[in-house]
């Protein structure tokens, strides 16, 4: 499983549902911070309805600490 908040926009092109998409995924994390869940990849422009099934190999894990 790939963690969406420490993923590098290789790892996530490596994803069939996300590919092409990484580096937006990855610029808008650190433009809006964590993410919190997984919906939240429909902000992510381009992805939109697009992420069906993407919980079977990313996921968002709780922060360390």
């Amino acid at each position: 499983m790939i963690d969406l908040n420490t993923a590098t926009a290789e790892d996530l092109d490596g994803v069939p549902a996300l590919k092409g998409h990484g580096f937006e995924i990855v610029r808008y994390r650190e433009e809006r911070g964590r993410f919190t869940s997984l919906r939240q990849l429909d902000e992510v422009p381009g992805l939109a309805g697009k992420t069906d099934g993407v919980g079977e190999a990313v996921e968002v894990r709780p922060p360390e600490g």
